[in-house]
Parts: structure tokens; sequence; C-alpha cells
């Protein structure tokens, strides 16, 4: 949502969600099943102040660092710090104050039930992960803008924070979750913010978003209301939008993991409903031939990736090094089969991989096998397969 229109979507969001942090705001509500286990020692006031619509904290692993958008009062912060564990780390940011300070009496009371504080909380705008708002606040207090020159400064001194001083660093995080706050970000921002996620994930990293999507393009007539975009409604992403904007941002994988079936609230005959997407960073960079290949096992007879590749069901596919490593894990692990060559060849051996678009080539048996393969194995009557 651009400013131009006369909505500030900035401040309608903090003063609806202020609100929303000292006492509980039904309409932001939407129903969610969480693991009730976490939950336990988690502060009734964080729960009865969470607004999300779906469980992102479901999908995050032992040991992981994670990052947590739009972290609000806490909740799924709290959820993630358990399923971490001790080893893990999980960091919040949020710009609302009244937000940051229930979210920070809450870690200490459930770090101290569990024995360890892994939880912070940073202040600063999700879609610009770079900038540390507490810092600029404090260079503020100092040096208050009073003049043209003053904001000059304040100008210079946000971009050195942003440069040398990241709030996030680059390739830093394992996984970035967040619980139905990418609709609140003004429209002409939001590619900026799943650009910022994409840089901060580690290679290998993914993005588990949970968001209210539309099943239309909302009409701007409802994106100018203040109520309808603080309320997660004008600011939704078309659904088929949504996960494009993660393919254009580079990730791989994007997938569908949950969709209500039932939309959760319906506006002049446009659905809104809760969706589920995880999306993984890690195509980048050189192909590189390693005689590797992979054998898509169905079962659909064929299918294309982010990249273009194509697979035929049951076919020896000859792939580049980094395809058949993202193929190796998830989310396609369960769908291709990965076979190594016999022999392996060394990276600083191996050449550029020429064939890395379209209708992916057959890898010869003997590729893999090896040129001088001649073993003879015969079984034995007392033998089976």
């Amino acid at each position: 949502m651009s400013n131009e229109v006369g909505l500030n979507v900035d401040k309608a969001v903090r003063e609806r969600y202020s609100e929303a942090a000292k006492t509980q705001v039904a309409a932001l509500c939407c129903p969610v099943d969480y693991n009730k286990e976490y939950l336990k020692i988690i502060p009734e006031e964080v729960i009865a102040r969470d607004y999300g619509c779906g469980d992102p904290s479901a999908y995050v692993k032992k040991g992981e660092t994670v990052l947590d958008l739009g972290s609000g009062g806490g909740k799924i912060c709290l959820i993630a710090s358990q399923v971490v564990g001790s080893e893990g780390t999980v960091i919040g940011v949020d710009m609302n104050d009244d937000m940051l300070d229930l979210a920070h009496r809450s870690a200490k009371t459930v770090g101290d039930k569990l024995g360890y504080h892994n939880v912070s909380y940073r202040k600063g705008n999700i879609q610009d992960l770079k900038l540390d708002r507490e810092t600029v606040e404090k260079y503020l207090k100092e040096h208050p803008v009073q003049n043209n020159a003053d904001l000059i400064k304040l100008e210079q001194v946000m971009d050195e924070l942003r440069r040398n001083n990241p709030m996030i660093a680059d390739d830093s995080i394992d996984v970035v979750v967040s619980n139905c706050v990418l609709n609140l970000v003004a429209t002409d921002e939001k590619e900026k913010l799943v650009s910022e996620i994409f840089r901060v994930l580690k290679r290998g990293g993914r993005a588990v978003i949970s968001d209210i999507v539309s099943d239309e393009f909302v009409p701007q007539n409802l994106q100018d209301d203040a109520e309808l975009w603080s309320g997660c409604i004008s600011g939704a992403f078309e659904e088929a939008s949504f996960l494009k904007a993660f393919e254009d941002a580079g990730f791989y994988g994007v997938e569908l993991v949950k969709r209500d079936e039932k939309p959760w609230q319906v506006v002049d005959g446009i659905e809104f409903r809760s969706v589920t997407v995880v999306a993984y960073k890690g195509k980048e960079g050189e192909c590189r031939e390693h005689n590797e290949s992979v054998i898509y096992k169905g079962p659909f007879k064929t299918v294309v990736d982010d990249d273009g590749h194509v697979f035929h069901r049951g076919v020896r596919s000859a792939v580049c090094r980094k395809t058949f490593d993202i193929m190796s894990k998830e989310p396609y692990q369960n769908h291709f089969e990965a076979i190594k060559p016999y022999n392996e060849i060394k990276p600083e051996d191996a050449q550029l991989f020429e064939n890395c678009q379209g209708d992916s080539p057959v890898r010869d048996p003997r590729a893999t096998k090896g040129q001088g393969y001649n073993e003879t194995r015969v079984g034995t009557e007392s033998s089976c397969c």
C-alpha cells in the first residue's frame, strides 16, 4: 500500500496493535491449533494477546537459529525457544513498543522456567532488517533533528548502521518465521520485505510464513480502509501472488503446506483465508558437472522445478552438483532418487555443466559406473535380493 493514496499504513497498524497489546482484540484472532505442551509455561497475557493465523513454529527444528518477523507479544518466539532448545537461538523483531514490552517480560519468565534464556528481541521494521531502530532512537536523544543539516547527519548515521552494524546480518538465520504480519506491510514495500528474508537466511535455510491471503486481488477502495488494513484484510496478498513473491525473490521449493478450506472472513465477496508457505534458499551459484543424476519417482509423468529443469518419471536425469544437492534435501528428497557416480569427481576437476536448463539430459549408466566398469557378480541359490 503506497502512502500516495492517503492511508498511512504504519500509523494505522501501530495504533491498532498498541491497543491490542493492552487488551485482547477478538477481531484480530484467527483460530489456530498450537501444541498445548508448549503453551503450558507461556504467560496467559501473551496467549490472550496473540494475533496469529497459523503456527510456523511447527516447522522449526532443534538447534536452529530462528528469526520471527513481527513477533508481537512473543508467543511464537516462546514456542520456538522450547523447540530449538538450549543449543538454539530465537530472535524476534517488532516495531511496536507496547508489544515489545510484553515480549521482554515474558521472555525472562519463560527462560527462568526452562533453565536457559535463548530469546532476544530487536526493534525494527521487518522490511528493513539492517537498521536497529533502538540504536537510532538512542542517537536521536543525544542528537535531536532541528534542521536540514541534522537530518542529513541522521540519514548518514542510519546508512552507516545498515552497512557496518546490521541488526540482522547476511546469511545468519536458519529459518525465518512470521505469523500473520506480511499483510500489514505497505504494498510498495512487500517486495523489499521478501528480499530481506532471503538476504538474512543461510544457504539451505528456509522461510516459514503463515499469513492471510485473498482469492481475488483486493480493490483500491478496500486498500484505503485503515480499519480493514490493520485488521489483516486490505493488505493481503492474492494467494497465487503470495507464492510467486518468494519465487521472484530467488527462493526454490516454494510449497503451500497449509491452506484453510473455509475463509476466515469474506468482504464484498472476496474470501480471506489462512495459509502457510515454506520456501528455501540455496540455488545460487555455478552449475558444475560431477556425473551425478536423479530419478524422479512419480506420481506425475513429468515435473518442472523452479529453474526450469524438466524431469520425466523413472528416467535417470543428468544434473549439476547444485541441483543434485537441492533434490537430495527437503522438500524434494521423497520424490527423487539421488545417484552418485562410483568414481567421485573432485570440485577442482569439475567442469561447467552445460545443460542446466529445460529438458534434463539422460545420464548414461556408464557415466555413473565409469566406462571401465566390468564387474560380474552372480548370486547363489542361498542368496536373495
